[in-house]
């Protein structure tokens, strides 16, 4: 990868590590990644001093490597849209993100990795964020660790909403659960409710609903594991076939929670994107078997 920058006269007589850090796009991650197996041209003459002091006009070039060492695997991906710098992909259920062993190879970075391999493109592989195993929808992936910082340096980077069916009549209709989250006693897997926990926010629009289900459009105000289960759960009213935290796995065999939509600005172009992922068979099968259609739901992406 390449990054070019000419000094301007706010930063003339800067150190170059004192400009790298005033940039907002660098990550202290990506400065020691340059630094120390990447290369630094300052006028066309390599830089090994971060100290060096820098004029008005000068022309810094920065290279990096995006090498990394996944294994690629011929998984199909469904792919929403495309440019140099970020890959956004609708995930399936079943997958995870990462692998969490040295032979896992069926992951979703794993399946990026054959996707690149076999268009004969070289860049990086950089989740921005992640969801569950059989949470469905939307993932965007950097190409480099330039674009994942400008995509992840605060949770306001990229607005992401859900979809969920839940159990029970959610009330009211709109809403914010306000309550921390932390680990479940004796469990590595369960998340729970707790007064020492990390703060967690999560809105809500009851989009549908009946004695039985509610359907639920969710935007999260923080990004803690199993938020939305946790959270909904703790309410009475856990995700349709989330048996993990209480929920029935009668009508549907996974959590009903879908990844549906997301907006933010482009890490490198500036511009405004957003996106929406088509709701997975299983869930718009079940949405359909109560309500009759999925029109609430197109109904409420009109009102955005």
């Amino acid at each position: 990868m390449e990054l070019q920058y000419v000094v301007t006269e706010k930063h003339d007589g800067q150190q170059l590590k004192g400009v790298v850090k005033g940039r907002r796009e660098f990550s202290s991650s990506l400065w020691k990644r340059i630094k120390w197996t990447g290369e630094i041209l300052v006028n066309g003459v390599p830089v090994h001093n971060a100290r060096m002091v820098l004029h008005a006009g000068d022309t810094i070039i920065f290279r990096w490597s995006e090498d990394n060492d996944i294994v690629p695997s011929d998984i199909p991906l469904s792919i929403i849209y495309e440019d140099k710098d970020i890959l956004i992909v609708n995930k399936g259920p079943g997958m995870i993100i990462h692998p969490t062993s040295r032979e896992a190879h069926d992951t979703l970075v794993n399946a990026v990795a054959g996707y690149f391999h076999r268009s004969g493109e070289d860049a990086g592989i950089h989740p921005v964020y992640r969801l569950d195993r059989n949470t469905t929808g939307l993932v965007v992936v950097a190409k480099s660790a330039l674009g994942q910082y400008g995509l992840s340096k605060s949770h306001d980077s990229i607005y992401r909403e859900y979809l969920a069916l839940v159990e029970g009549k959610v009330e009211p209709s709109e809403g914010s659960i306000i309550r921390p989250i932390g680990r479940k006693p004796g469990s590595i897997v369960e998340w729970m409710v707790r007064e020492d926990g990390k703060w967690a926010g999560t809105e809500y629009r009851v989009l549908a609903d009946s004695p039985e289900v509610s359907l639920l459009r969710i935007h999260l105000l923080s990004g803690r594991t199993h938020q939305i289960r946790v959270h909904f759960s703790s309410l009475g009213h856990p995700l349709l076939g989330d048996d993990l935290y209480g929920g029935s796995v009668v009508r549907i065999s996974r959590q009903a929670l879908h990844a549906f939509s997301l907006s933010f600005i482009h890490p490198l172009t500036g511009e405004s994107m957003h996106f929406t992922a088509p709701v997975p068979e299983n869930m718009s099968s079940l949405i359909r078997s109560i309500w009759g259609s999925l029109d609430m739901i197109k109904e409420d992406r009109r009102n955005d």
